[in-house]
């Protein structure tokens, strides 16, 4: 099997996805890595993440905090507890804060403006937003205030599984509509970010291929991939949503998988920034982050959320480092990138379209 940079076809990357081989898949992983090393250096960035607010409009069926659940206690940061985040995230040394919540329209766009403007004068960070699908004038007005990046991930690009894990809100809505409001987002002059689960019910080899060759055609800033962890109380999660059977082809949700999905993006999006999820390390509490930086990662995101919001952000269960402190998982994290050889960056790590390290 070919693995050239920029070369494979989907046909290729699907081959990889049911390699089993330990011997070839260490090809896998060292290609990864050597276009790691070669497009964005030694250095692993660090985004600090603020989960501003848990409300969401969505119905997403398998995920812990959509709207469907009335029991569960809904919260939304005031902008001072935002700013509280913000500032602590500069004084640990990271060089992103990443604002994210459910789609709340509860977060107004003045609000959100106003905080990434006072984000802009206060400190040195990129600001990276992750809000969910919102209206052009809001995208608009957000970029106008210094947000640097926005991530929306398209979760899959089947479009009848799309539909069965995202609900739409309406007739009206367009299937697939992340991929125009990606498009949107860079013709504003956002860095984009996007990604899918790995191991979605009804996800099969040839779609995830399908998936991962779309990082390519969207040419994406920033790929972010993780195991499917469903909400045990989703309609998904109780196995109340009739899923296609695809027999053997179904993508199995787990870590080596997910390891082989990172390598791959790596592969298709050398440039791009490619975090070791939280999600990963979920699975792997050993090590599962430092082996995703080791197969084609490059970022990680610790949560800098306030330890009395983050159970209530219950996207999927027990999440790695929920009751960590962030100058614990700080230390942590940066023994272990350090024992890996790598070093922790500063500044934003941006994505560098011009050859140099960002």
């Amino acid at each position: 099997m070919k693995i050239l940079n920029g070369d494979l076809s989907k046909k290729d990357i699907e081959n990889w996805l049911r390699e089993t081989d330990p011997k070839k898949l260490s090809i896998l992983w060292d290609t990864a890595d050597a276009l790691r090393l070669k497009y964005v250096g030694n250095t692993v960035h660090f985004r600090g993440l603020l989960e501003i607010s848990n409300h969401c409009i969505r119905k997403c069926t398998y995920c812990g905090i959509n709207s469907a659940f009335q029991t569960i206690p809904r919260y939304r940061m005031s902008k001072e507890e935002v700013m509280a985040g913000v500032y602590n995230i500069a004084e640990l040394g990271y060089g992103t804060v990443v604002m994210q919540a459910g789609e709340d329209y509860g977060l107004t766009r003045e609000f959100i403006a106003d905080i990434i403007q006072s984000i802009k004068i206060h400190t040195s960070l990129a600001v990276t937003l992750s809000l969910g699908e919102r209206p052009h004038e809001d995208l608009l007005a957000w970029k106008k205030a210094g947000a640097d990046r926005y991530l929306l991930r398209f979760e899959t690009s089947a479009q009848n599984l799309y539909r069965l894990i995202h609900p739409s809100l309406g007739a009206a809505e367009p299937l697939l509509q992340r991929f125009h409001i990606l498009k949107k987002l860079r013709d504003l002059g956002y860095e984009i970010g996007s990604g899918v689960m790995i191991g979605i019910p009804g996800q099969t080899y040839q779609v995830l291929a399908n998936d991962i060759d779309h990082f390519r055609a969207l040419d994406l800033d920033m790929v972010g991939v993780g195991p499917y962890i469903a909400s045990p109380e989703t309609a998904l999660g109780r196995g109340l949503i009739e899923i296609p059977d695809v027999g053997n082809e179904q993508v199995p949700a787990n870590e080596l998988m997910t390891y082989k999905a990172v390598a791959l993006a790596r592969l298709v999006c050398p440039q791009a920034n490619i975090p070791s999820t939280t999600a990963l390390a979920t699975i792997n509490r050993v090590d599962g982050r430092e082996l995703g930086l080791k197969r084609g990662a490059n970022i990680v995101m610790p949560n800098i959320t306030p330890t009395k919001y983050r159970e209530q952000y219950t996207i999927y269960p027990n999440k790695a480092g929920i009751n960590e402190s962030a100058l614990a998982c700080a230390t942590a994290i940066r023994h272990r990138i350090e024992k890996l050889g790598r070093e922790a960056g500063s500044g934003a790590g941006g994505r560098s379209r011009d050859g140099s390290m960002p």
